[in-house]
């Protein structure tokens, strides 16, 4: 089968502590660097030119889907990979790559990949989602929206578990937000994709009713991606809780159950909502649906696997223990362990319990079922 050939194609602004640890990772798999530099007063340009002599400026017009798609214009290749400038391959995830740069059967238009976003002390993935990443040049896909962009893509399409991880550097906060209040002022109509993004702006900016309103307009279109449906009833859950409004919150957690079968993060947020209001039956309940979920292997939504796995089982732990059901509570604090050896909580449990039960070796196997 013949090898693809690959454009890199990037946009940029004041990226020299982050540029050249991208490009490192990825540039044994481009055979083509294309830049564009959308203003930058810093070396970035000097230190893209290490890598490529095909950098072009852009005017920045507040539009980051017409700068990516100016730098898809410029591409040659049969396909086109995009990057952020905080975005790396790990060297696992790099291997990958080439292997896939093999082996893609031409058929494909597009390939997805998921896009790990943060992690926690022992290096597991605590939040990621997917994108599509790898796009057949011949294709003309077009990226659409001025902020929160996203590539429009349908043919067939790669699930891949080639991932891409994000080393996110400080940039202006305010940036989207103020896009976004501009558009406003104009008196531009918003998309329901429009109206969920300035949500999440707003909520990031502690602006939670203003967030909730925005939210509460993208539920009523009746329209979107159903991920994003889901997503709005947990954020507006998080500005009623800021709001110290716990009524409304509840409401909404239980609303994203309309859009599709429980999630486990769902589950989790109710059952810690009962765990700490020290309703333990109920905690219990909710847990363990999240552990009994089959977890999506190919979700483009928002996922935190701690949910999916070891989370629901310290919960577990914790909430039968308060209910003095210590075997139960050793049980699921050991399939946490499973997941996270070397957490300080799950060695506390563990010691804790074995003292409680006078466990020992001999006797760890005869813990009851539920």
């Amino acid at each position: 089968m013949k090898k693809i050939s690959i454009s890199l194609c990037m946009i940029v602004k004041n990226e020299e502590n982050t540029i050249a640890r991208c490009l490192n990772s990825v540039q044994d798999i481009a055979d083509e660097i294309v830049i564009v530099d959308t203003g930058s007063t810093d070396r970035t340009k000097e230190i893209v030119g290490r890598y490529t002599d095909k950098i072009y400026d852009f005017p920045w017009i507040d539009d980051f889907a017409a700068a990516r798609n100016h730098a898809f214009s410029h591409a040659t290749m049969e396909y086109i990979l995009w990057l952020d400038a905080d975005d790396v391959l790990s060297e696992l995830d790099r291997l990958k790559f080439l292997t896939l740069k093999k082996n893609l059967d031409p058929l494909m238009d597009a390939v997805n990949m998921p896009y790990h976003l943060s992690f926690d002390q022992f290096g597991n993935v605590t939040f990621s989602l997917r994108r599509n990443r790898l796009l057949k040049r011949s294709r003309n896909f077009k990226w659409t929206g001025a902020v929160h962009e996203y590539i429009e893509v349908n043919g067939p399409i790669l699930n891949s578990d080639i991932a891409v991880t994000h080393k996110g550097e400080a940039h202006d906060a305010n940036r989207n937000l103020n896009i976004y209040e501009k558009r406003l002022a104009r008196g531009e109509s918003f998309t329901p994709r429009d109206l969920y993004y300035f949500a999440n702006e707003l909520n990031d900016h502690r602006q939670y009713e203003r967030a909730v309103v925005y939210y509460k307009k993208f539920l009523d279109t009746g329209e979107g991606w159903v991920e994003d449906q889901i997503s709005a009833c947990g954020k507006i859950a998080d500005c009623f809780q800021n709001l110290g409004d716990h009524e409304n919150e509840h409401a909404y957690l239980y609303r994203s159950f309309e859009y599709d079968i429980p999630r486990a993060e769902f589950c989790c947020r109710i059952g810690f909502n009962n765990l700490q209001a020290g309703r333990y039956k109920q905690a219990v309940f909710w847990y363990k649906q999240a552990t009994e979920l089959e977890r999506p292997l190919d979700s483009w939504g928002r996922m935190f696997p701690a949910c999916w796995t070891w989370l629901p089982h310290l919960q577990l732990c914790v909430c039968y223990d308060r209910l003095g059901k210590y075997e139960l509570a050793y049980k699921h604090n050991e399939i946490a362990r499973t997941f996270r050896p070397e957490d300080p909580k799950v060695i506390y449990n563990k010691n804790y319990l074995e003292g409680v039960l006078g466990i020992g070796a001999s006797k760890k196997n005869e813990i009851p079922n539920e």
